[in-house]
């Protein structure tokens, strides 16, 4: 296709630089943006859980989620699918999702330890510190495999199914070249992860270096908030009505709108289309300029949580403070689930059981999983959790007891056998479970609402597939009180699927951002007694210099205009000089003097590829333009005497 490149339509180029005034072009707002691709396909990359979702350029109104998956689980619907991966012995990529469990479970136990089972994995790239394209992962069975690897098998897998399922309907191959890409991350990831994603992708295939523009990396809140826009208003439950929502009064039963909105969500499953109207959602028409809410995003792995403003008339979203959360997804209760178990039957069982019978302990966490997702304020009735048989049998072994005798002596008296070869889990027991991860998410959102950015909240969006949780919900409620109306999407765990394909279709929706934390460089000054510290002080040929200087791009929580570009310019040290490469150092504080001061840390390169654009003129300067208001940080650059444009990169990978 020879349509020109979407960078325009992303407000790359051909905007005024920022001078120390911040000047934005307007001629490119007006234009509409131009399509060169026939479909977007967004992949929700999620902790627990994966899907993708797309829609034809040429009808954006229709958002057709996956096909249905092999497999499933009692208890937990399946428009998505695990995020479970599983190589054969010598490495090679097996199968995904339930495929990749159903088979490793099927396995024969002195077999199985032989092949590389990985799930949750998503959430080392948030919590490794020094996060480089040779991170490591540990398998089910204890080796170890390459971070990159396992993501760019998964992101190859869904490339494939999707690509399939186009060419079905097109009755003929359908072009890679035709799709652009949207990947799902959490808005509190930091930039080095969102890099790593890409790189995935770029090992994938998905997308090829020399066309990035092909992948958008879209925020998982954002990508919320835009579809929550379109909600109608029997697309959601509304927990803040006080009103009785169909016959019931929400406050004596957190849970019944919720069985409801599943019932009409499972009656529509069988259309995977979404039609989202063009039109605005209802409940968005009662919103006016500047009206704010709060999107919680509740996952697997993390929760995020982004304030927006409506900027009328197109409705544009504003940011109103940077994204906040932390690692208090779902997962947190399965870990607790874990440490409970290990407070009965002694860590060193569980480890070695983890290790020896990987396929039982998956097997347990499924069992568990379908009984979390029972969990509700006012259940009364005790939770079964299923044993598997070579758990009783090895524990028997490991101990020289039985599991039941364990759970007599452990002093957990909320948890019980059950003659059935089960445990039996009081509600109060489950709840507990939930609570650390709860308290988190509450404490997070308390501090949020306390923050002068964030007062009147019209509404609360509540997605992600841990939002289904009543617990969560009434926790929520319960902290609020009627501050803001909790608004619950039906399909909650599909939310940012449909909002990302929406995204794809048009990236400059969100207009403003904040930036996360404070970027810039080390420069030399010229040295100034009396503000300059005297251990700073350099001298080079009879003039004085104060080393260190850091020089800033943005700061934390400052906002951006998408497209909104930072300028600065840089000469190469030596006339012969190939590369240069500056260093990126980044804060979480707002004032930053010196690269040296506690909190700022090495967090990136600029590498200015200067090579074939030697110039006559005897000081070469080039012109660096960074952008910070979009999802990811770009460079661009341009040697000045020559005006021909140098090949720019910023790297936030530890190398």
């Amino acid at each position: 296709m020879a349509t020109p490149s979407p960078a325009k339509s992303m407000g790359d180029p051909g905007i005024t630089p920022l001078s120390p005034t911040h000047v934005l072009n307007d001629s490119e707002e007006n234009e509409p943006t131009r399509h060169p691709y026939v479909v977007v396909v967004a992949i929700d990359f999620g902790t627990t859980s994966s899907g993708y979702a797309y829609a034809f350029t040429k009808e954006p109104e229709c958002i057709h989620t996956m096909r249905r998956w092999e497999g499933g689980d009692p208890g937990v619907s399946n428009q998505k699918t695990p995020t479970t991966i599983l190589l054969s012995p010598d490495r090679k990529f097996h199968s995904f999702g339930y495929a990749a469990r159903d088979f490793y479970h099927d396995l024969d136990p002195t077999e199985s330890k032989q092949w590389l089972y990985l799930e949750k994995f998503k959430m080392k790239l948030h919590t490794t510190a020094n996060l480089s394209i040779d991170t490591d992962l540990h398998a089910a069975n204890g080796k170890k495999v390459k971070a990159l690897d396992i993501f760019a098998y998964a992101l190859a897998f869904f490339k494939e199914q999707a690509l399939k399922e186009l060419s079905d309907q097109a009755g003929a191959d359908f072009d890679n070249a035709d799709v652009r890409w949207v990947i799902t991350v959490p808005a509190i990831w930091k930039m080095p992860a969102k890099q790593f994603m890409r790189e995935a992708a770029y090992k994938a295939g998905l997308v090829s270096r020399d066309n990035p523009d092909q992948l958008i990396i879209a925020l998982e809140p954002e990508a919320a908030s835009i579809y929550c826009r379109k909600l109608r208003l029997h697309q959601m439950v509304d927990l803040g009505n006080k009103t009785a929502l169909n016959g019931y009064s929400p406050t004596e039963n957190v849970g019944v709108g919720m069985t409801q909105a599943k019932e009409h969500v499972r009656r529509n499953r069988q259309s995977r289309t979404f039609l989202v109207e063009n039109v605005i959602g209802e409940l968005w028409s009662e919103l006016t300029e500047g009206d704010r809410y709060v999107v919680v995003d509740c996952g697997g792995g993390t929760v995020d949580l982004t304030v927006h403003q409506i900027r009328m008339p197109e409705g544009h979203l504003k940011e109103l403070y940077k994204a906040s959360g932390g690692p208090y997804g779902s997962i947190g209760i399965d870990y607790e689930f874990e440490k409970l178990l290990c407070k009965i039957f002694g860590q060193d069982f569980i480890d070695q059981f983890k290790i020896k019978r990987p396929a039982a302990w998956v097997d347990l966490m499924i069992a568990f999983e379908s009984r979390k997702r029972a969990a509700a304020p006012d259940r009364s009735n005790p939770l079964n959790i299923n044993l598997p048989f070579s758990f009783i049998d090895y524990y028997k072994k490991f101990r020289g007891h039985s599991v039941e005798h364990a759970l007599k002596k452990s002093n957990v008296d909320f948890v019980k056998w059950s003659s059935q070869g089960m445990l039996r889990m009081s509600p109060d027991a489950m709840n507990a479970l939930f609570k650390p991860t709860i308290d988190h998410i509450i404490q997070h959102l308390t501090e949020l609402f306390e923050r002068p950015e964030v007062t009147d909240i019209r509404f609360l969006f509540l997605v992600g597939g841990f939002a289904e949780s009543p617990l969560l919900q009434q926790a929520v409620q319960k902290m609020l009180q009627g501050r803001s109306r909790i608004i619950i999407p039906h399909d909650v765990g599909l939310t940012i699927l449909k909002g990302a394909v929406l995204f794809g279709l048009d990236p400059s929706i969100i207009k403003v951002r904040r930036s996360p934390l404070t970027y810039g460089v080390g420069v030399l000054n010229r040295f100034v007694e009396g503000k300059h510290p005297p251990e700073k002080m350099l001298v080079k040929e009879g003039t004085r210099w104060c080393t260190d200087v850091f020089d800033m791009f943005i700061s934390t929580d400052q906002s951006v205009a998408l497209g909104e570009t930072v300028k600065r310019s840089y000469t190469p040290a030596k006339p012969s000089q190939q590369v240069i490469v500056i260093h990126v150092y980044c804060s979480e504080k707002e004032s930053v003097s010196f690269i040296t001061d506690p909190g700022v840390r090495k967090c990136g390169t600029l590498k200015l590829d200067v090579s074939g654009t030697e110039s006559p003129a005897a000081r070469r300067e080039i012109q660096t333009l960074m952008q910070f208001g979009d999802t990811e940080i770009r460079a661009m650059a341009v040697d000045v005497a020559t005006s021909r444009s140098v090949k720019a990169s910023i790297d936030f990978l530890s190398q």
